[in-house]
């Protein structure tokens, strides 16, 4: 939600997602955010709605909307930092004016005391765009007076001055105006900056004087407000005053004042770039202009969730999405927390990520994740893992670097983390640094550990890190888990750096493991800030060092490389993924299944059509080999060849995962090769796909990438079946009622056609009897999408008609035989009272070699069958094709029996079987 798509807009196309079997209306974030957001993460006060979204009535007209047609609302909550840029953050603002004496300054992550002397009580705001000598000198910042304030302009932010620095600004002419002047109107003057020059310092901490300085303060504005508005001379001084301090060009001297003046200020504005260094307030990764939020602190949790749990008391939400819950101090005490405060149990979903092997954490009172671990499952599912070797040896080959060639994905992540923790994020490190060495001085057992010593032993702790963050706390045991999690990473970067000594490796896994001696309740305490800002900061490193970086340098299969998935793990047999979905089942059976996010990498159309090239290792080596032969002329010397051969790899499976299903005009060529450019703006040369003149590259490219695209089609139909009726709440994002050929955000965010979906949807309703007639026609006219929809509608209605089946029926992995068991995949949700099956074809291009047709019918199948255990036969005796209307009678007997897989096949390549009407 976005001022491109509002209250109104959501409202208009409640009946459609309704018709389309959707439950529940699952929004971003749409609490007031910086003016413009396309994606309202950069929430900058949570107490509204953002104005660029809807107003307060529209808002509830799209709730009511909602429940008259029965469905529900999940809220997005985003708890962990703020949006600070534009000025539009009326409490960080607040703080910029009043430094450590502000109301709000207990509810960002600041550091007060931080490794520089000079920035002490001050906030470092990396906002300008050069050297703050020269932004000010080039009168760039620029002092201004209204409604009763002074404030400096850049550009599209607006930083506040201090009250009691309101004397400085009228400057050393002040005592001869109040003698030239003097009446009333001075006495008021001069009373008005007596009592801003006597306002609690900006310094103090203490309770009374903060809320002292907070109420006489805006006394001050509103008085000089009005006393500038009744008369000419004050306001003419006021205005004088300000055209002196903003200097005269070409006149250095003339700025000391104004430079005096800010750095009087509790915030030092300063180049961009000095934040990887300096900065002192925790932020959203890397992101200057994203502040992160102490939610430790009940007054900013209340605050912060005031409007929600308003909402959810009124009745206006089903459920809530955490997002990013691993940047809290505490996570599962802010969930429990959450909880704690909701009407009733809730339905709660975190945004985490899960490495391969983890587990999420059992104790925390929530349904689950938001599904990027459920992608990564159902995507590996459709990779053959049987050519991993034939895709290194093509990838090692084409790209031809030594260094590169034996380097691992693991050495290049810890390498690209390395990186992040020199570039972006040092100063971040180097803070966390001093405050470990403050703990160490303090104890005659550590006090010999120099500071260089335990930031460099730090870094390398983190960029060896197995997963994204630990939860240890002061109240709770070590859990196995994040004890295996914290020796293995210390195990690693030991062995990384043999050169450095391990005692200190020893003593930071003793501090994380809660094995040091403290003996006083303030060591406790110090602990424990070390261990919460030491976990805070690993998720950060490994989502930059990982998914920005090393999934973008490490191109063997670019469907792998998603948020939540492992590159390195190359498919995995159905008997793994049957393993997973039942312990899914078992423990998190309302987590989210999603496949395609606001956050991933590559539409899930995309991945589908990608997973085939691990099936044709040799096509796909020849068909590259061909186009960097062709496309060698369009290279360019940009110190070395420009795109490199690891960038040009990349190129070719963007190209051959995202090229549109139908055939594209001239006005639509023209903006997929701008999306593209805007993927790769570096890499891609626009004579590649250029249509003006003969295309060598297109004429090989083009008949490869049908192929490939075809035998997609069924992998994106199988993965939507298995989304829809796997363990799990099945989740859509915008706009993937059609193929999903998006790329990395903003490409996926663009504008959704609903009206043609709406009219393509009623189309379906209305498209006659029998089903199979109608099904064997999308399936022949699949290159617009429809298909996609009408599996998704028809899965959909299946699901809710059968609803008990699909959210408590166990998991039933069903086995395979005959001669193409390896290309099925299929398994029942069962109950005692009925039960429904679901069955998909994978590995496509092994059923169907030349990609001459649809996986269907008994040449494909041949004697492959579907075997059916005996509860399984006696919970439901018939079954109907939810897709096409056929009905399927199980075999009857003792004997084990099984399911004809060409007779499930004969019309559609997807089947979910549920029990037949009687």
């Amino acid at each position: 939600m976005n001022g491109q798509f509002t209250f109104v807009d959501a409202t208009a196309i409640v009946g459609y997602l309704a018709a389309l079997g959707v439950g529940d209306a699952y929004a971003s974030s749409y609490l007031a955010a910086v003016p413009g957001s396309p994606h309202g993460y950069d929430v900058a006060d949570p107490t509204r709605f953002n104005p660029d979204i809807g107003t307060d009535e529209e808002y509830w007209r799209w709730i009511a909307r909602l429940h008259r047609h029965g469905m529900g609302h999940v809220i997005d909550v985003v708890p962990n930092h703020m949006g600070i840029a534009k000025s539009s953050n009326p409490w960080w603002l607040d703080v910029l004016e009043n430094g450590p004496s502000s109301r709000y300054a207990s509810f960002f992550d600041i550091e007060w005391r931080p490794i520089k002397d000079e920035l002490a009580d001050k906030l470092l705001i990396p906002v300008l765009g050069g050297q703050y000598g020269e932004v000010l000198e080039r009168q760039e910042l620029k002092l201004a007076f209204e409604t009763g304030r002074f404030t400096v302009h850049y550009y599209d932010e607006t930083l506040p001055i201090a009250p009691d620095t309101y004397p400085q600004v009228l400057g050393e002419h002040l005592p001869s105006w109040l003698a030239e002047h003097a009446g009333p109107d001075a006495d008021e003057l001069q009373s008005i900056l007596t009592a801003a020059s006597n306002l609690p310092p900006r310094s103090s901490r203490d309770a009374e004087a903060i809320s002292t300085r907070a109420r006489e303060k805006e006394i001050v504005k509103r008085r000089l407000s009005e006393l500038a508005g009744r008369s000419r001379p004050v306001r003419a001084l006021i205005d004088c005053a300000v055209r002196r301090l903003n200097g005269t060009l070409g006149a250095p001297r003339s700025f000391d004042a104004l430079d005096r003046l800010l750095n009087a200020q509790s915030y030092r504005v300063a180049h961009w770039r000095v934040a990887s260094e300096e900065i002192n307030y925790r932020r959203f990764f890397d992101i200057n202009q994203l502040a992160a939020l102490r939610m430790e602190d009940p007054a900013v949790f209340d605050e912060v969730h005031r409007l929600i749990f308003t909402l959810v008391e009124r009745g206006a939400a089903t459920g809530l999405r955490v997002d990013h819950v691993d940047g809290l101090f505490a996570p599962g005490d802010y969930l429990r927390r959450l909880q704690e405060r909701l009407p009733h149990p809730s339905y709660i979903v975190v945004e985490k990520i899960l490495a391969t092997g983890e587990q999420l954490p059992y104790e925390w009172p929530i349904a689950g994740t938001t599904g990027y671990e459920f992608a990564s499952v159902v995507n590996n599912l459709f990779v053959d893992r049987r050519n991993e070797r034939a895709l290194e040896d093509i990838y090692r080959r084409f790209i031809h670097d030594r260094r590169r060639a034996h380097q691992t994905f693991a050495d290049l992540a810890y390498k690209s983390k390395k990186q992040i923790l020199h570039e972006t994020m040092s100063g971040d490190i180097n803070s966390l640094g001093h405050q470990l060495n403050r703990f160490s001085e303090r104890h005659r057992h550590f006090r010999d550990f120099t500071l260089y010593n335990l930031i460099s032993t730090i870094k390398e702790i983190i960029a060896s890190f197995p997963v994204y963050r630990t939860y240890v706390n002061e109240r709770d045991p070590v859990s196995d888990h994040d004890r295996r999690y914290i020796r293995e990473a210390v195990r690693c970067a030991t062995h990384r750096t043999r050169e450095m000594t391990s005692l200190a490796f020893d003593f930071i896994e003793r501090l994380l493991l809660k094995e040091t001696r403290v003996s006083t309740p303030d060591d406790c305490a110090e602990r424990a800030r070390f261990i919460g800002k030491f976990q805070q900061i690993t998720g950060p490193i490994a989502a930059k060092g990982i998914e920005d970086s090393a999934c973008y340098v490490y191109n063997r299969l670019l469907s792998l490389n998603e948020v939540g998935t492992d590159p390195t793990v190359f498919g995995l047999d159905p008997a793994d993924v049957h393993q997973w979905m039942a312990e899914r089942q078992r423990q998190w059976p309302a987590a989210l299944s999603a496949t395609a996010t606001h956050d991933t990498k590559r539409g899930e159309d995309v991945r589908a059509r990608l997973n085939v090239l691990s099936e044709i290792p040799g096509a796909w080596k020849a068909a590259v080999t061909k186009w960097r032969a062709v496309n060698r002329r369009h290279k360019s010397d940009v110190n070395g060849w420009a795109p490199d051969p690891n960038e040009e790899y990349l190129i070719y499976q963007t190209l051959a995962g995202a090229w549109p299903s139908e055939p594209m005009d001239a006005d639509a060529d023209d903006r997929f090769r701008q999306r593209l450019i805007d993927y790769v703006r570096k890499a891609l040369r626009d004579a590649i796909l250029d249509r003006r003149r003969l295309n060598p590259f297109l004429q090989a490219f083009l008949p490869f990438q049908a192929r490939v695209a075809e035998l997609g089609v069924y992998n994106s139909l199988a993965q939507l079946t298995i989304k829809i009726t796997a363990p799990g709440v099945p989740d859509f994002y915008q706009g993937t009622e059609y193929w999903d050929l998006n790329l990395v955000d903003p490409d996926n965010r663009r504008r959704v056609d609903y009206d043609n979906r709406q009219t393509t949807l009623e189309g379906l309703q209305n498209c006659g009897s029998p089903a199979a007639d109608c099904a064997r026609e999308l399936l022949d006219l699949r290159q617009d999408g429809r298909v996609k929809m009408f599996v998704m509608a028809r899965a959909l209605h299946a699901r809710r008609a059968w609803r008990a089946i699909f959210e408590q029926g166990d998991y039933v992995a069903l086995e395979s035989s005959g001669s193409r068991r390896d290309c099925v995949f299929a398994f029942a949700r069962a109950t005692p009272h009925g039960a429904a099956i679901t069955i998909v074809p994978r590995l496509i291009a092994t059923l169907v070699p030349d990609a001459a047709g649809p996986p269907i019918g008994r040449p494909v199948w041949g004697d492959t069958k579907i075997d059916l255990p005996p509860a399984l036969r006696s919970s439901t005796r018939r079954w109907q094709d939810a897709f096409t209307g056929a009905l399927v009678d199980a075999p009857v007997g003792s004997d084990p029996s099984s399911l004809d897989a060409a007779a499930v096949f004969e019309r559609f390549p997807v089947a979910l079987l549920v029990p037949a009407s009687a």
